[in-house]
């Protein structure tokens, strides 16, 4: 049963990313926040941004950002497991009145090798788009990159969405006691 239920979210992570109208994987989202002015979801957003260290780029839209990042895709069983590459993408928030959508995409894979001293980097020149995985690796091998990238773009929006339900808090400027020590 719970090898069932562990298959089934497998499943659903490799499955949550889309194609879209330019025929490239991505994971998106519009999401209603009524009551909540663009600016309020806009700096929300940027706070995500900005605590998960993200090099941002601001586009030409109001109210919209573009940030890029990578992150690593790991195989082998749980005990030997190694980095066999990195991928990396980016991740577009654009913020209206009462709503905000977001959506990751241009997943590029870099796989790693092995140098001289044991470690593993990036093999240099070769970058393989995940729409095009499929016709450069096996169907074995494609899976669990396409696996942790959607679940890796799954919890990118849950993370966004935790800050995006924050409330604003106002810091509190507590006044300093001081001791006189002149006195006695």
């Amino acid at each position: 049963m719970v090898c069932l239920l562990l298959l089934q979210a497998a499943w659903a992570q490799k499955d949550s990313l889309q194609f879209d109208e330019s025929n490239i994987y991505v994971y998106y989202h519009v999401v209603d926040k009524p009551g909540l002015s663009a600016d309020t979801l806009f700096k929300r957003a940027w706070y995500f941004a900005k605590a998960a260290d993200y090099m941002i780029k601001i586009e030409a839209l109001p109210n919209a950002f573009t940030t890029t990042g990578k992150f690593l895709i790991y195989s082998g069983v749980s005990v030997v497991k190694k980095e066999s590459g990195e991928v990396n993408y980016t991740l577009l928030i654009e913020t209206k009145d009462n709503k905000y959508r977001y959506k990751l995409g241009g997943f590029v894979f870099t796989p790693y090798k092995r140098d001289r001293f044991g470690n593993m980097v990036a093999v240099p020149g070769i970058k393989v788009p995940l729409e095009k995985l499929l016709s450069k690796y096996s169907l074995k091998e494609a899976n669990p990159i396409l696996d942790q990238a959607g679940g890796f773009a799954i919890a990118t929006g849950n993370k966004l969405s935790s800050f995006m339900e924050r409330t604003s808090s106002v810091i509190k400027i507590q006044t300093v006691k001081k001791v006189a020590t002149d006195r006695w």
